[in-house]
C-alpha cells in the first residue's frame, strides 16, 4: 500500500533577500523529504521569481550583517536555490492580481512559473498538511 505524499503550501509575500532564502530553504527541504510543495508568490514575494531577482532582492538594513555569514557558509545565490527547488518539483504560482497591480508581466518572471489567482493556490492548499507564510 502506498503512502500519501505530504503537501506543503507556502505563501511568499515578504520582501528582501532574507525572505527569499527562508522560502527556498523550507521549500527545498520539504521537497527533499518527498513532500509535494507549492509556493504562492504575492506582493514582494514575486521578486523571488523575477528574472532580475539578483538585483531586486537586497538584505534589509537590519539583516545586512548576514551577507558575510552567507559567504562564509557557502550559501548559494537565490538563483541557484530557485533552480534546485524547481528541479526538486516545487511548484511556484505567481499571483495574477498582484502582478496586475505591480505591472509585472509573465515575461518579467523566470521560466516554468504558473500564473494564477488565489483560488489556484487554495485548490492545492485545502489539502495541505503544512502551511507556511513568509
Amino acid at each position: 500500500m502506498s503512502q500519501k505524499k505530504s503537501r506543503v503550501a507556502m505563501i511568499a509575500s515578504g520582501e528582501g533577500l532574507e525572505t527569499a532564502y527562508k522560502v527556498l530553504n523550507v521549500a527545498t527541504a520539504a521537497a527533499a523529504s518527498d513532500a509535494e510543495v507549492t509556493v504562492f508568490c504575492t506582493f514582494d514575494g514575486l521578486m523571488i521569481i523575477h528574472k532580475n531577482a539578483s538585483e531586486l532582492l537586497k538584505l534589509s538594513p537590519s539583516h545586512e550583517h548576514l551577507a558575510e555569514g552567507f559567504k562564509k557558509a557557502n550559501i548559494p545565490p537565490v538563483s541557484d536555490m530557485l533552480e534546485m527547488a524547481k528541479e526538486s518539483g516545487v511548484t511556484f504560482i505567481a499571483c495574477q492580481m498582484t502582478m496586475d497591480a505591480m505591472q509585472i508581466t509573465r515575461d518579467d518572471l523566470i521560466d516554468g512559473i504558473d500564473v494564477g489567482g488565489a483560488a489556484a493556490f487554495l485548490d492545492f492548499a485545502f489539502d495541505a498538511d503544512i502551511s507556511v507564510t513568509f
